[in-house]
């Protein structure tokens, strides 16, 4: 029998719905969950992250197998997905909560992220703003948050 080996990421890109849905649909990656991270208030709820007071990030957090995808690989995906120029905010969404940001487990994903942070400032003329964090406090999201655009069956919070 094959032997599989999860792992997790965590990774905050703006609203947490549309980069779980990337994540989500990605082969090799076999959870996703939404929640907060990076801030200093226990069991804080949605409303408290969106006041811009608890310090957390919206944050998806992956789980995936390494002998089918890769840590590097979804580092690749998740500059992709987001624009990592822009500080506390994607788009029309402004705050912390939104901020773009790695966190990693162990140092070998901390060595990864920081590598990957080089390559990719090369390829802009501004200073990326993703800050790299070892993951501390997090919340799971509320349930409504969970995978929240496929049980509308959108793909992506794009009008």
């Amino acid at each position: 029998m094959k032997k599989t080996f999860f792992k997790t990421a965590m990774f905050g890109a703006g609203c947490f719905w549309g980069i779980e849905e990337v994540f989500r649909n990605i082969p090799g990656v076999v959870a996703t969950e939404v929640g907060y991270a990076g801030g200093n208030v226990k069991n804080a709820n949605y409303e408290q992250v969106c006041s811009d007071e608890t310090g957390h990030a919206e944050v998806v957090r992956v789980t995936f197998d390494s002998s089918k995808i890769s840590y590097k690989k979804l580092l690749e995906v998740f500059w992709k997905i987001h624009n990592p120029t822009q500080m506390n905010k994607q788009g029309l969404d402004i705050g912390v909560q939104y901020r773009s940001v790695i966190f990693y487990f162990d140092s070998s994903q901390k060595k990864e992220a920081e590598n990957s942070l080089k390559t990719e400032q090369k390829k802009h003329t501004r200073v990326i703003a993703t800050v790299i964090e070892k993951i501390g406090l997090y919340i799971k999201a509320e349930d409504y948050h969970q995978k929240y655009l496929m049980k509308r069956g959108k793909g992506s919070c794009v009008v």
